[in-house]
């Protein structure tokens, strides 16, 4: 893998309590844990890697147009806004690079507010139920999708 430029990664409500906020669906792993696998990850392919959590959606939106021109990718945990944020569904619609959305649970095992996504319809690809690995594999998502057919 190699690549270069930048990776967003966004993380939605409450993930900031990741560690302690109900560690029976999400670990034990805390959004730091999880944030520097991603940047060990993207570093090592030849990225950078910039985060950021908000538990404000128009946060998030304002973020993603940040993003347009500048990054090659975005991957989104938005958490409980992946089911109900049309508002971050038309900013990721309006990204011309990579999206890769992530779930550390699987929400089509969950209950059943959970089994529609208005993100997925924009996202290239979705990672869910991979606990931790996820966020690994999100990077390495973006990575192959950036190289698959020449870059993006």
């Amino acid at each position: 893998m190699s690549g270069q430029g930048v990776i967003v990664l966004l993380s939605g409500p409450n993930l900031d309590l990741l560690g302690d906020r109900q560690p029976e669906v999400y670990g034990s792993a805390t959004l730091d844990d999880h944030v520097a696998a991603a940047t060990e990850v993207a570093v090592g392919a030849g990225y950078t890697l910039e985060h950021l959590q908000s538990n404000h959606e128009g946060g998030l939106v304002e973020a993603v147009h940040a993003a347009r021109g500048r990054a090659r990718a975005i991957i989104v945990n938005a958490g409980a806004l992946t089911h109900t944020s049309w508002s971050l569904h038309d900013a990721l619609a309006a990204f011309d690079g990579v999206v890769v959305e992530l779930h550390l649970s699987n929400p089509a095992a969950r209950e059943p507010f959970r089994h529609t996504s208005v993100i997925a319809p924009v996202a290239d690809g979705s990672i869910a139920g991979f606990g931790a690995l996820g966020y690994r594999l999100a990077v390495d998502a973006v990575d192959q999708l950036l190289h698959q057919d020449g870059e993006r």
